[in-house]
């Protein structure tokens, strides 16, 4: 059995190697997606007041903004959520045991400024999913699931951060769940690029597409619209 390979690439320049290659497989696009953007909350999107805020691309908010605009306008779900917990964090569990300091995770507090969506989204609250999650991937113990089959999407577009982590478990979790996965390159952010590079190379390698995000808007604005969930639907009895 062949040794592990070894390289002396930085992680930015093996991601730049695994995207540029010409034979590299996709899963695609299906018939229609669900824009899920993770966590793009105060904690981690003030970089000005929070210390665990991170930008990777300073575009990343504007670009999520037109994703969702398109994706509203052709009658796909947008779906936004955010990391809070309990008075005694309970529900963190054994995530919120690790440092107790007012930057940890466990003390993201419900309705507090660290559990704040970014003034900057344009967020429809009228129309899209607002989900509070507490564990890394946006499917365990939520709504979403149950969201996505409802709306009969094929394809989940994921946004948010971090890469590392809460994207990376959302992408792994949206493949089990059979959705082809895409994540926007520039929409996805991480506090450091070593985990950043390395964990766009393992979703694009393993577990959905790493497009860039003119793909993603180009697919979106050329889609002829779904129609409405509910359009056609009689009384259930």
């Amino acid at each position: 059995m062949p040794d592990m390979q070894t390289s002396d690439l930085t992680p930015r320049q093996y991601w730049a190697q695994v995207k540029s290659n010409p034979r590299r497989a996709r899963f695609g696009f299906g018939e229609k997606a669900a824009l899920i953007n993770i966590d793009l909350q105060r904690a981690y999107t003030d970089v000005a007041r929070f210390a665990t805020a991170y930008r990777t691309d300073p575009n990343q908010i504007r670009y999520v903004n037109r994703l969702a605009e398109l994706a509203r306008s052709r009658n796909m779900p947008v779906i936004w959520t955010y990391v809070a917990y309990m008075g005694n964090a309970d529900d963190a569990g054994v995530w919120g045991t690790r440092t107790n300091t007012e930057d940890s995770l466990q003390n993201i507090k419900e309705g507090s400024e660290r559990a704040e969506l970014d003034p900057r989204l344009d967020i429809d609250r009228h129309r899209d999913a607002i989900v509070n999650k507490r564990m890394a991937s946006v499917f365990h113990d939520s709504l979403i699931p149950s969201l996505l089959v409802w709306h009969k999407v094929d394809t989940v577009i994921l946004t948010g951060g971090s890469t590392s982590g809460c994207v990376r478990a959302s992408a792994v979790a949206s493949l089990s769940h059979g959705y082809r996965t895409i994540v926007p390159e520039e929409c996805v952010a991480d506090k450091h690029e070593i985990p950043h590079f390395s964990n766009l190379c393992d979703i694009m390698l393993k577990y959905g597409d790493v497009e860039p995000f003119a793909a993603v808007e180009a697919w979106l604005a050329d889609h002829p619209g779904c129609p409405p969930i509910r359009e056609g639907r009689g009384a259930p009895f």
